[in-house]
């Protein structure tokens, strides 16, 4: 169950989703299905997991300049995955710190 879960995504944008409507970000395994992160998520943090919802971003096609010439290369590839909690759940990502 822990090698689904790669780590939370914990940004302002998911900062807003988690207030206002009860949403949490995961980066996941990208050969991880929606019912694995389900009970990867209600097995690690405890909770009831109402929906989820992911998505696959490609890597992108970055290239920089430098001495030596032009440098080409791609980010690497990663899944997401947004979880929707049962009312009146929630995840403390704060607590261990």
């Amino acid at each position: 169950m822990v090698d689904i879960l790669i780590r939370p995504i914990v940004t302002e944008k998911m900062n807003l989703l988690t207030e206002k409507y009860n949403r949490y970000g995961f980066k996941v395994d990208k050969k991880a299905n929606k019912h694995e992160i389900k009970k990867a998520v209600e097995e690690i943090y405890g909770v009831k997991v109402s929906t989820v919802n992911t998505m696959v971003y490609a890597g992108k096609l970055k290239s920089r300049f430098t001495k030596g010439g032009v440098i080409s290369g791609r980010t690497n590839a990663f899944k997401k995955a947004i979880v929707t909690l049962a009312e009146g759940e929630n995840i403390d990502f704060y607590s261990n710190i």
